[in-house]
């Protein structure tokens, strides 16, 4: 799948916009919106729409779309990106962490492409996003999730790399969700 950035208009009519199963905004990056975010992310990546497309989160935007100001550090910027390899998201997901100026703003956009091996779990638990908000996916719609995933060999697939698990090559991996 390649990695397509949305455009500063673009990016803009989302921060214009109510929040989607697209866009999802935040004025700052502490706190509690750290777990939020993360929250985002693996709804993002889940896709459960099956748009196809990539999800952004906006850091810098306020909920009405305007800018908040909060500084675009080195320190933000890196704290985003680890979202994808600090272990809480599994399997990692596809992103690009980037600073933007939108609305004559500095502001840090985070752009996550559909999962090619839904389910994504945070912290263990797979969200989806429901219109303007992140929920942790029902049991009807987690088998959705699998739309598209093709069995991957266990030796290649993050669960079996965070456990250290390898298996013969030739072993399929299909996992089952947890409630």
């Amino acid at each position: 799948m390649v990695m397509l950035n949305y455009s500063d208009s673009e990016l803009e009519q989302f921060l214009g916009n109510l929040e989607s199963d697209l866009a999802e905004r935040k004025s700052s990056f502490r706190g509690a919106v750290r777990g939020e975010a993360r929250k985002a992310v693996c709804a993002f990546a889940n896709d459960l729409p099956n748009h196809g497309r990539a999800g952004v989160l906006i850091i810098g935007g306020e909920d009405g779309g305007n800018p908040s100001n909060t500084p675009i550090t080195d320190e933000l910027l890196r704290s985003l990106s680890d979202m994808r390899t600090d272990g809480r998201i599994l399997p990692m997901p596809t992103i690009t962490v980037e600073k933007r100026v939108l609305l004559g703003a500095e502001m840090a956009v985070v752009t996550v492409m559909p999962s090619e091996m839904p389910p994504v779990r945070f912290e263990g638990r797979i969200w989806i996003r429901r219109p303007a908000a992140d929920a942790p996916a029902p049991l009807p719609d987690a088998p959705e999730l699998r739309r598209a995933q093709t069995p991957v060999p266990f030796e290649g697939s993050a669960e079996g790399v965070v456990r250290g698990e390898a298996q013969p090559a030739g072993h399929l991996f299909h996992g089952h969700i947890r409630g």
